[in-house]
């Protein structure tokens, strides 16, 4: 209930800077057109009005897809030409209209569902009551519709950006083989970097571990002091102790079995636990996941945990986990130093893992702080 409230307002407010954008684009479309009609026989003189009417699209343009993302949750191609940012302007305008008489519709009917309090209030002797009563259920009833309309009015926006800001049906072809191809190698490149790590924490950390306790144990083999020999077997002991450590690490940094025995949200609390600063775990999913969508989420989490942990020096680091029309949603938010390379290694490998699931990573850290890391997944 409460996500739906705050979609309801979040599209309310986006309709209304649509509806003030909308005078702004009609005036802009009608004043283009004029424009090219006066020079309409005259090849030069169009092509010199048509280059800063078309400039002007776009910025419009760009402006109503950062309101649209911002605002209603629609995200959109950065690929289009100039001539289907003027056609989108020309048409979204009468969308804005529309959300326009919609909003006014909700004010009406919001004053008229609560007239009765009022009414009552201001006003000593109510001699009518039965049309109050009327009244307010019936302000009550429109401001229901309204705001069914907003929600409708909203899909409306995202259909209409979609459809005339989208690249041609080709063109949509030729970049999914591209972003199969990509994700494809990606994949491919993710998989032997994960190979050279795994390689590298076993020669670093198991590999010299075993080795040390091999030449701890031949130095008691050979030793003829008891008493050297015992404290050689106890230094044995315990870098056996830590080579298993070192190898349920890297085990755990492989795949957490936690993952397939309890579900992801007990994963997330056990890399919070492992963590050598506070995590605080927001989890607001019901259900649990497809198992890529959880296994790309939890090393998206174990990774910017990581990071922060090694390099930002935070005091806190909070991690939510919700979902929100059919995506995964993943924010890792801390208050270190900031300045976190999104082009790093591990970075640049989780965010080859989210692409390769149609998915997106984003990576906001500014010198400072505070660094944010977000991921959107698809998820049914």
């Amino acid at each position: 209930m409460r996500d739906m409230v705050r979609r309801v307002v979040r599209c309310a407010v986006g309709l209304m800077w649509g509806a003030a954008a909308a005078v702004v684009e009609l005036l802009c479309t009608v004043l283009a057109g004029l424009l090219l009609l006066l020079v309409v026989a005259w090849p030069r003189g169009r092509r010199a009005v048509l280059r800063p009417v078309l400039a002007g699209a776009r910025g419009l343009t760009e402006l109503e897809r950062a309101r649209l993302r911002i605002w209603l949750g629609v995200h959109t191609s950065p690929v289009y030409e100039d001539t289907q940012a003027l056609g989108y302007l020309a048409c979204r305008w009468a969308l804005g209209v529309l959300g326009a008489v919609v909003m006014l519709s909700a004010a009406v009917g919001l004053g008229y569902g609560t007239s009765w309090t009022y009414l009552w209030l201001l006003v000593d002797d109510v001699r009518n009551t039965a049309a109050v009563v009327y009244t307010s259920l019936a302000g009550l009833f429109l401001l229901f519709l309204t705001l069914q309309g907003i929600l409708g009015v909203a899909e409306l926006e995202g259909k209409l950006a979609r459809r005339l800001l989208g690249p041609r049906h080709q063109e949509e072809l030729e970049r999914r083989i591209a972003e199969l191809s990509a994700s494809r190698a990606a994949v491919v490149d993710a998989v032997n970097d994960e190979r050279r790590r795994i390689e590298r924490d076993l020669h670093d950390g198991v590999q010299q571990r075993l080795v040390a306790l091999g030449m701890l144990l031949g130095r008691a083999l050979r030793s003829e002091d008891p008493d050297r020999a015992d404290r050689l077997l106890r230094q044995a002991h315990e870098e056996s102790r830590q080579a298993l450590d070192d190898l349920r690490e890297v085990a755990w940094r492989i795949y957490p079995t936690t993952l397939d025995e309890a579900g992801l949200r007990a994963a997330l609390e056990t890399v919070a636990e492992r963590a050598s600063v506070p995590v605080r775990v927001e989890y607001g999913l019901t259900g649990e996941p497809e198992r890529a969508v959880a296994t790309v989420a939890y090393f998206v989490v174990c990774e910017a945990v990581t990071n922060a942990v090694k390099h930002a020096a935070p005091t806190r680091i909070v991690v939510a986990v919700g979902s929100e029309e059919g995506a995964l949603h993943v924010r890792v938010e801390d208050d270190g130093r900031g300045g976190a390379n999104a082009s790093g290694s591990g970075l640049f490998g989780l965010a080859r893992r989210v692409a390769a699931l149609d998915g997106r990573l984003e990576v906001r850290s500014p010198p400072g702080g505070p660094t944010l890391v977000t991921a959107e997944l698809p998820c049914a």
